[in-house]
């Protein structure tokens, strides 16, 4: 079926297909799945942090190269240059990765302002490069209460407006201050066992999808424009 016979709104160039061919052709890294792990707390005893720990333990076991960012010192958005040591490290991190974990604890019904701090440090495009498009997301957080999911539904939101492909699975420890030993590391319990399940899950999806996000992420509209611009630059210099 041609464009032109499905509506005459589509521009037959810019449309496309969705090919399975195009993903088999993805070519296969080799190297170990890069993962970034951002916590959102700047206590002593954090248990943003200790979970992060926990769930970067179990992301090396599996296979993956870990890097966990801390945020002490990094400034409020805006408050200070994008050339600020801890807005470079942040920023060249992003580009590094190829997936994320983003653990908040709860506050007041909602991420805490480090969390929120270090994602709008993050920007949405450099150039003509997009950060974290195509890469996967998996979010968590601790309650000082209750079992709660107000904090990894708002970094859901969050994942979905920086086109992070954002895993199905989510952890949210209840209690937190009771699931951890002295030591830093967590208990045995039904929580643990979430944290296992999400980065497993985290891990297949980023083996899966990393080759294939430019194709993945590829959009009719963003081609569209992108060959509407490229044709007024071809009419301005003529």
């Amino acid at each position: 079926m041609s464009p032109e016979s499905i509506s005459s709104n589509l521009d037959p160039v810019s449309f496309q297909i969705p090919a399975l061919q195009a993903l088999a052709a993805a070519r296969t890294s080799s190297h170990a799945p890069r993962i970034l792990m951002l916590y959102g707390s700047l206590r002593e005893r954090s248990y943003s942090k200790l979970l992060t720990h926990e769930a970067a333990r179990l992301l090396a076991g599996m296979g993956a190269e870990v890097r966990i960012y801390n945020p002490e010192g990094l400034p409020q958005p805006d408050a200070a240059p994008v050339e600020h040591p801890k807005v470079l490290e942040l920023r060249e991190l992003v580009r590094w990765c190829e997936g994320m974990v983003w653990t908040s604890p709860e506050r007041h019904g909602a991420m805490t302002g480090i969390m929120k701090t270090q994602i709008d440090w993050i920007p949405l495009s450099e150039g003509a490069v997009r950060p974290t498009q195509g890469k996967t997301l998996a979010v968590m957080q601790v309650c000082g209460g209750s079992q709660s999911f107000n904090a990894v539904n708002q970094l859901r939101i969050l994942g979905r407006w920086m086109r992070l492909l954002t895993i199905p699975n989510q952890s949210s420890v209840a209690k937190a201050y009771q699931e951890f030993e002295e030591d830093g590391r967590m208990k045995p319990s039904s929580y643990y066992d979430r944290v296992v399940d999400v980065m497993e899950e985290l891990m297949k999806f980023t083996l899966l999808t990393r080759d294939a996000a430019p194709y993945l992420v590829d959009r009719y509209s963003e081609r569209k424009e992108e060959r509407a611009r490229m044709h007024a630059k071809t009419l301005t210099n003529m």
